[in-house]
Parts: C-alpha cells; structure tokens; sequence
C-alpha cells in the first residue's frame, strides 16, 4: 500500500478530484485528501473524508500534536495537486508554506505531479509558462491541459485531464519516478493504435482483438514529457482520448497506411502499434450479405500493405526525414518454426526499423489486459526484456529506447 497525498486546489475542475480520489482508494492506496481553503468552495471537506477514508485539514494549525504539516509531505509516496490552479503554482514556485498544502509540498521528496486547470490565458500566460518551467527544472511532473470546454462559453487549452488519466499518470510515477522526464519538447511523434477493420459488407468487417491500451498509453506517456504526439487510432475499447493528443480515426489498414505516410513526414519518432488486419476482402457488398440456403459464399482476400515496411522504404527514398526513428511491435506466439523471441528477430530484420517491441500473445496476455511485458530490440542486435507491469509503465520504457537514438541537434 501507498501513500498518495492529493491536494486540492480553488478552481472549478475541483469537483473532478473526486473521481481521481476513488481511482487512488480503490486501488489499495492510503489516500490523505489536502484542500486550500478556496477549494472548500467549491467540494466540501465531508465529501473528501468520505471518498478518502481520513480527516481533511486545510490549516498548519490543525493537528499540531501531529506536526502535519511535514508529516504528510514526508510520508507521502506520491503527491498529486489537482486542479493546479495559477495561484497554486505561483506559491509552490515561491516556496510559500502559508496553508497546510503548500507547506506539505516542502517536505515532500517522493514524485509530484500537478495537473493544471486554468483558462487558456492564464495557461499561456508568460507568468505561468514560467512558473511551469520551474517546477519541471526542480523535478516534479507537470502535466499538459487538454483541450476544450472550459468554464462558461469558454473552450481551449487549459482543461483538466479526465480523472482516469490523471490516475493513470499517477500510478506510472508510483511504479517509476523518473518515467515523465519532459525530454521529448520540440520533437514531433506519430503514434498508430488500435485495430483496422476490413469491410465486407455496410454491417460486417474482419477485425481482431486488438484493445489499443498500448498505442494510447504510448501517446498520453509521449504528450506528457513535452512531444506534439499525433494519434492515428483504429478500432480500440479505450474510453477517452489522452490529455494533448491529435486523434486522427482510421478504419482500414488502407486509410491507416495514407495517415501514417502523411503524419509522419517531419517526425522525429514513428511508433506503429496498431494490429493490421492481414488481408481485406477484394470486393466489399453493398448490401449486407443473406445467409442462404446453400452457406455462405466464399470470400476473396487480398493482402493488406505492409505498414511498417512501407514507412522505412518511405524514409530510404526521402518522404520521412532521414533522421526519424522507426519503432515497430511484433504480436507473437510461437510455433514448430521457433519461439516468439526468434519470430521478433526475423521480423526486426526484414523490416529494417530501428527497435522492434515483441509481445507474446494468447491464451490472455496482450491483447485486451491493462499489463503487459516483452522485450525491445534494436537494430545492432541488442535486446532488453520489458518486466512484467503496466502498459503505461511498458510505453515510458520503451519511449526511453526511442529516446535515447533520436538526433539531437
């Protein structure tokens, strides 16, 4: 069991806090609930006691036999501040200790995450920009708003993440402190996930199993140390879309192949994590296909393109830059040819991509699960196991690889 320290700040996101309190609770954590006094505004302290299981306090004079306000801070393995308000920040950067939030965050030495909600001109107020460079610097994580509907009529960058993300985000640092470290500014990543889909009539397509978990948390994890991530999704079970992310929707392996080539022109890191249906039926029925009396009749496939291929041939003629990193996964089971490691080799070389992430598959693992475990292999031959975790956990690893052979410059 940890211990998540989650402080509350005075905005209006506060209300979705609650939400990132039960996802901490219900996952085992010992949750300690701090709000500014602001934020008593807006949710009440005996709606935090109750979704947290502890006494709320906003005060360094409450509980002074305790000396809360370094107890809580040093006895914290993970501290979230949601919303981080403008104001908040600003006194964290300052070093203020004038409530009993600001003066856990002193004492704290565990990972801080704080998750911004503002309007989108507080956001990019150079003040704020400031203030958000700071905290980075000093170690703790900042994440990028989403975009959208803010308070009133309002709508831009600046909203708060969806509380399933921000838990997400929080239960990587748990698992790893320095997995976010905002090392990907500037740098450009196009991400596919998802399954495609193959028509064969206006109800039916050949699919598979593919969730999308992986390509997601590779987006949101890629977002969050600073890249502009654009996301080409096929079919997924995810429910929402990562916090800073461009979503473009595919179905087939054809459109996916068109978006992929297009978005990929100036990225410097091209992940293809999607699950591409092998063949498409060569015609699609108009109508929707009768059973009849005779069965059904048969279908005629063709081959689907080689994504993956494609995009490294793409990078030898000059229509992706020279320098961009292509990373590809291989879903393996294994057979009488060879396991799943020996399967991923032969794959890495007849793609020629630069890391290649193997997964074994079936009877369970993969596809569909929220952990995941592997191994990454490189082009010259090395190859790193990917322990068992998290599939958020497995993006941060393998962003690290594809990290560390981008150009710099």
């Amino acid at each position: 069991m940890s211990h998540v320290l989650i402080g509350v700040g005075g905005g209006i996101a506060a209300y979705k806090v609650c939400s990132v309190i039960r996802h901490f609770t219900e996952a085992g954590h010992d949750v300690r609930v701090v709000p500014t006094r602001a934020a008593l505004n807006f949710v009440g302290a005996a709606t935090f006691e109750a979704l947290s299981g502890n006494p709320v306090s906003t005060e360094v004079f409450d509980d002074v036999d305790e000396v809360a306000h370094v107890a809580l801070g040093r006895r914290a393995d993970l501290v979230v501040i949601a919303p981080a308000t403008a104001d908040l920040m600003a006194r964290a950067v300052a070093g203020r200790a004038d409530d009993l939030l600001t003066a856990s965050l002193l004492t704290a030495t565990c990972p801080v995450l704080f998750v911004p909600a503002m309007h989108t001109e507080m956001w990019q107020h150079p003040a704020t920009v400031d203030n958000v460079a700071t905290l980075r610097r000093r170690g703790a994580t900042v994440m990028t708003p989403a975009s959208g509907r803010l308070t009133g009529a309002d709508s831009g960058a600046g909203r708060l993440p969806e509380p399933t993300e921000i838990g997400l985000i929080g239960e990587l640092l748990l698992d790893r402190a320095d997995a976010l470290p905002y090392d990907l500014a500037g740098r450009r990543v196009v991400i596919s996930a998802g399954g495609t889909r193959e028509a064969l009539d206006p109800v039916r397509y050949l699919g598979n199993h593919s969730s999308g978990k992986q390509g997601y948390a590779l987006a949101r994890a890629a977002a969050q140390r600073g890249a502009q991530v654009t996301l080409v999704s096929g079919a997924t079970s995810e429910p929402g879309e990562p916090a800073a992310v461009d979503i473009v929707h595919i179905d087939s392996a054809v459109q996916l192949e068109r978006e992929m080539i297009e978005h990929a022109r100036d990225a410097d890191i091209v992940i293809m994590a999607a699950a591409v249906a092998d063949f498409r039926p060569i015609s699609v029925a108009g109508s929707k296909i009768k059973k009849g009396d005779d069965g059904p009749a048969p279908i005629r496939l063709d081959t689907n393109p080689d994504i993956l291929a494609g995009l490294v041939r793409a990078r030898s003629d000059g229509t992706l830059r020279r320098e961009t990193v292509i990373v590809g996964f291989a879903a393996e089971t294994g057979d009488a040819d060879g396991g799943v490691l020996d399967h991923g080799r032969a794959k890495l070389r007849r793609k020629g991509c630069d890391l290649l992430v193997v997964n074994a598959v079936g009877d369970g693992k993969a596809f569909g699960t929220d952990d995941n475990t592997g191994w990454i292999l490189t082009a010259d031959g090395q190859e790193t196991a990917l322990p068992f975790g998290s599939k958020t956990l497995m993006a941060s690893r393998i962003l690290d690889e594809a990290a560390s052979v981008v150009p710099h410059g």
